[in-house]
């Protein structure tokens, strides 16, 4: 399958948010739609990261920020879920 275009992608994205607010979304396609493109951005910045972490000889500095990019795509997908993880009590 190939990717949507970016034109493509704000029609199906806009469309999604219509059926959302309308409430015509009876199998969830609308709301699986939106909740993807929204967790795929931070996924975008792990990938971004690990990218940069791997060319820098993986400094620390890159290091920390791919840590945080990991953890953060977690908290989002953790959050959208509605789902805690239980403290490690570090």
């Amino acid at each position: 399958m190939t990717k949507p275009t970016e034109e493509e992608l704000q029609q199906a994205l806009a469309e999604a948010g219509r059926m959302r607010e309308m409430g015509e979304d009876p199998h969830h396609i609308a709301k699986a739609l939106l909740n993807c493109h929204y967790q795929s951005g931070y996924l975008l910045a792990v990938l971004h990261s690990a990218e940069d972490y791997l060319r820098s000889g993986m400094s620390e500095r890159e290091h920390t920020r791919l840590v945080r990019a990991v953890e953060k795509a977690r908290e989002v997908d953790d959050r959208s879920a509605k789902v805690e993880r239980p403290s490690l009590g570090l």
